[in-house]
């Protein structure tokens, strides 16, 4: 699927810290947001009501090439991230099969010249196209990270989304 390619460097990731005690982007994350509680209400559905929401991974704070690097890191070691509260802003996409529709938040890198993102499943179903932006349109979703199989693939995305 278009919606969880990503290209990172791979390695270890129990380890945060590398032999030089560099910090991860994960670790920065921890330090500027706290505790990583990810009991956090995100039934909010305004734009500003949704930005005021504090989350795990705040996608929406970040520079662009940060942006591209967490997401990446999230599916590349998607294990570190189930569960927790996520935040991003991007274009909205679709992909749609005969079986179902797939809505994605994509993200592009700091160049502009690839993208990549994270499915959502919004809390309250919605029919589309009626009641969702047009492709293309800037969102902010919010949504618990999870990962699902399709066959033998796996898949991550934002479950109980909220999107503005």
């Amino acid at each position: 699927m278009l919606l969880l390619c990503a290209i990172a460097c791979g390695g270890n990731t129990a380890n945060r810290t590398g032999k030089n005690n560099t910090k991860t982007v994960a670790d920065i994350l921890n330090e500027n947001n706290g505790s990583s509680d990810s009991n956090i209400s995100v039934t909010q559905k305004s734009n500003s009501d949704i930005s005021a929401l504090k989350c795990d991974v705040d996608l929406t704070v970040m520079n662009s090439t940060m942006v591209y690097a967490e997401v990446s890191n999230m599916m590349n070691n998607p294990e570190d991230y189930i569960g927790k509260t996520v935040k991003m802003k991007g274009s909205f996409s679709i992909y749609q099969t005969e079986e179902r529709n797939y809505y994605a938040c994509l993200i592009a890198d700091a160049t502009a010249c690839c993208s990549q993102g994270i499915e959502f499943v919004l809390k309250e179903q919605k029919k589309y196209p009626e009641e969702y932006p047009e492709l293309g349109a800037e969102i902010t979703v919010v949504g618990k990270f999870e990962t699902y199989f399709e066959g033998d693939t796996r898949y991550c995305q934002l479950a109980n989304a909220d999107m503005a």
